[in-house]
């Protein structure tokens, strides 16, 4: 199952359609071209040092589940934590605005909705993460729990397949060609490049 798929199970897409106002498709279609950098940018962090752990620290520093749980609800989710992952994992705005035009020419939704929409899709995939190592690691000691995260984040991180299938079909894959210049698998390095970063 891919990330879009979970995020949909977990009601994260229904969410963020819902506060922005916009139905689930463009929703659907926006996560679609927005996951590949943003799964890259995780992939960048955890290859940075520690893995799955600091993917781990970082997400538990800024909510830990608590960053699904406040974009499924009721109330409007506050991106401020949503907005400082994205200072991590992207490193600064123009790189989050850099991947939110190309997304907006891949998949035809409105550039200002997808800059809207990446801290609310940062915050729900960064719960979701914590939230399956919870679920994966409840009767077990820390280290189990890492693990399960590890085995997720290897899942989600694990390249092409994290581009969404159903609905945004090949999207996402579309995207990753055309920004993943070097062929590495991760194009948020070729989108730094591409800024002079």
């Amino acid at each position: 199952m891919n990330v879009s798929d979970l995020l949909a199970q977990a009601g994260g897409l229904q969410s963020i359609a819902r506060e922005l106002g916009v139905n689930e498709q463009q929703v659907s279609s926006g996560a679609a071209a927005l996951l590949p950098a943003l799964m890259g940018g995780f992939r960048k962090q955890a290859q940075a040092g520690g893995g799955a752990n600091a993917v781990a620290e970082l997400l538990g520093s800024l909510g830990g589940s608590g960053l699904l749980d406040n974009v499924l609800s009721q109330h409007p989710t506050d991106v401020a934590q949503g907005n400082a992952l994205l200072g991590t994992l992207f490193g600064s705005k123009e790189v989050s605005r850099a991947v939110a035009q190309g997304a907006a020419q891949q998949s035809g939704v409105d550039p200002a909705l997808l800059k809207k929409m990446l801290p609310m899709l940062a915050m729900a995939v960064g719960g979701m993460m914590m939230r399956q190592q919870a679920g994966g690691g409840a009767s077990q000691p820390a280290g189990g729990a890492l693990g399960a995260l590890g085995g997720l984040v290897g899942g989600l991180l694990g390249g092409r397949g994290a581009a969404p299938a159903a609905g945004g079909a090949g999207l996402g894959g579309m995207l990753m060609g055309m920004l993943d210049q070097d062929g590495d698998g991760n194009p948020l390095d070729d989108v730094m490049r591409m800024l002079g970063k």
